[in-house]
């Protein structure tokens, strides 16, 4: 996907993240990776870091060297989402207590994440 594409479905994204209510916690975190990881690869193609064809979907999928690779690129990025994903099993696939506070850790991280694509387009 190209850089506009990946801007154009974080924006988008993150219009739906607004209606969410206060107890759509899954839906907060779901969003915030989904929107995130479209952030990151716009600056990761930006910056050449990948190509359009080399999109990342999820960190964990990264092998050890792409990871340290990617991190060279923006670590502040790539650590955020990998934090946001790790929220996933524990409060969207499980019910561990908290979730509340997971999906506004999540949407801070996702605001780290936008703050640093902004300048791109």
């Amino acid at each position: 996907m190209d850089i506009e594409k990946h801007l154009e479905a974080a924006r988008r994204i993150e219009q739906s993240l607004k209606k969410c209510a206060d107890d759509d916690c899954e839906m907060k975190i779901e969003g915030a990776m989904l929107a995130g990881t479209h952030w990151l690869n716009a600056v990761l193609h930006g910056t050449g870091a990948t190509g359009p064809g080399a999109d990342v979907f999820h960190t964990y999928l990264l092998t050890v060297n792409e990871y340290r690779r990617l991190c060279v690129a923006d670590a502040e990025m790539v650590k955020a989402l990998s934090e946001i994903e790790d929220l996933r099993p524990p409060y969207v696939r499980g019910n561990r207590p908290g979730a509340m506070a997971a999906a506004d850790r999540a949407l801070q991280l996702l605001s780290v994440i936008r703050r640093k694509a902004e300048n791109i387009g």
